[in-house]
């Protein structure tokens, strides 16, 4: 099992190392997921998730697209998004990834360095992001 610490990542570098690990067949446990970074303008950030929330289906609202606010489910809504979903490979590779709002075993957790950002202007966690789309922790 591969342990990853998101403590200070960029979410898309290590995602893509994730997902090519699921589709390996390797089993991930994604730790600290509150602490990725989201890299670019707060305000675009927070402007595409709103939207993404707010995309409804007219005939049927229930088969809307659905973004939680959780950060763990965030996070693994973005990871399902690298994968194929559609076909048995990429549904079996999502099963095999688990996703933790911060370290409750103590574990250590590998950190990928080309996921380590160099030097950012500007950024946003997960957890900022759930903040400010209405998630309260506790």
């Amino acid at each position: 099992m591969l342990v990853v610490d998101g403590k200070g990542q960029v979410f898309g570098r290590m995602a893509s190392k994730i997902a090519k690990a699921l589709l390996g067949g390797e089993e991930v446990l994604l730790i600290n997921a509150e602490k990725i970074i989201l890299v670019g303008p707060k305000e675009y950030i927070l402007e595409k998730f709103k939207t993404r929330r707010s995309w409804k289906n007219k005939a049927n609202p229930e088969h809307s697209p659905h973004w939680p606010r959780r950060p763990d489910l965030l996070v693994k809504r973005m990871i399902r998004g690298m994968l194929p979903r559609k076909k048995a490979t990429g549904r079996l590779a999502l099963k095999r990834l688990k996703v933790i709002i911060g370290n409750p075993d103590n574990l250590e957790g590998v950190q990928f360095e080309e996921a380590k950002p160099k030097r950012l202007k500007s950024y946003m966690t997960i957890e900022e992001l759930v903040s400010n789309l209405g998630w309260r922790n506790g």
